[in-house]
């Protein structure tokens, strides 16, 4: 097949095959460990950025379901106050909270969406070449299919990420901060609280600003969570690249509203720069969690991939 250099530029061509999917090291919706299968695939060397969304909403218009007030209908228990537009802000406590509630650390903002990322007085300076956020499903749907392009399955986006290496722990191996270098945009310190910023950031980092894995792909954990196009059941011993089933996980960093029960939830890969060991360690490839369509965050983004 030929690909269009506008299609493929910052793209990699990954061959495909076999490998080790899963964990059974860390949380449940991880196991158990199991051999998958991927054809090859074009994938985006970084995650999708504000400079690159925004070329795509100039060119079509695009509004995001942040900028779209929430219909009563869907929220009926909610005040008329609240039925604005909006996401949701990671807004860290004044002191130590029980981590059973993420409500304690997320808060709906109006007026957040791609442009405003933490609120309607903040900007894009200096962000352009960061991780666009406050994406939800539709939102990287439409990019994708303007792009050329599609969401990865949760087996492509897994492949991906471990660049090849056979049941590391994370992209870059099983040493978290070899020799003392940080290797991805996580949370030291006190989640939370406190981050002791070890590697240079707060929030979302420009992509690249780590080292690359195995296949030279950037990004793929930490910084943002990334959506991809599976849905999300409940058994993941029957994965496999073209039907994966996994079981829902628990809240965790991520947050998602109560929903529907035939309400659509999709796998979102790679954790973010809000992981932290004391409360979410999934800054690893086999790492997932369940997210409702409609939901965006500060810390939720995507990349795509091209298949042949």
């Amino acid at each position: 097949m030929t690909i269009s250099a506008s299609r493929h530029k910052n793209m990699l061509w990954l061959d495909g095959g076999e490998f080790q999917m899963g964990s059974d090291d860390f949380y449940p919706e991880e196991r158990p460990v199991h051999r998958a299968r991927v054809d090859g695939f074009w994938i985006d060397v970084h995650p999708v950025t504000v400079a690159e969304f925004r070329r795509f909403v100039k060119a079509t218009g695009h509004v995001t379901v942040a900028e779209i007030a929430p219909d009563a209908v869907d929220f009926p228990d909610a005040n008329v106050d609240q039925l604005v537009p909006g996401s949701l802000v990671f807004t860290p406590p004044a002191r130590r909270v029980s981590l059973d509630d993420f409500r304690a650390w997320w808060s709906w903002v109006p007026g957040a969406e791609w442009r405003h990322p933490d609120g309607p007085r903040s900007t894009l300076h200096g962000r352009d070449l960061h991780p666009v956020t406050h994406v939800a499903y539709a939102d990287a749907v439409a990019y994708a299919t303007w792009a050329g392009k599609a969401l990865p399955t949760e087996a492509e986006w897994e492949f991906a990420a471990r660049g090849g290496l056979e049941g590391a722990a994370f992209a870059w191996g099983d040493e978290f901060a070899p020799r003392g270098r940080m290797m991805a945009n996580t949370w030291q310190g006190d989640f939370p609280v406190h981050n002791d910023k070890l590697d240079g950031y707060e929030r979302t980092s420009p992509i690249g600003a780590f080292p690359p894995n195995g296949y030279g792909l950037v990004d793929m954990t930490g910084n943002v969570w990334e959506w991809t196009c599976q849905e999300f059941s409940n058994s993941h011993a029957t994965a496999s690249a073209t039907s994966l089933q996994v079981a829902p996980a628990a809240g965790c960093c991520s947050p998602s509203r109560e929903r529907d029960e035939n309400e659509s939830l999709k796998v979102v890969k790679g954790g973010s720069h809000l992981c932290a060991p004391n409360y979410c360690l999934r800054y690893r490839p086999a790492a997932r969690q369940s997210q409702t369509v409609d939901t965006s965050t500060s810390h939720l983004g995507f990349r795509c991939i091209v298949r042949p």
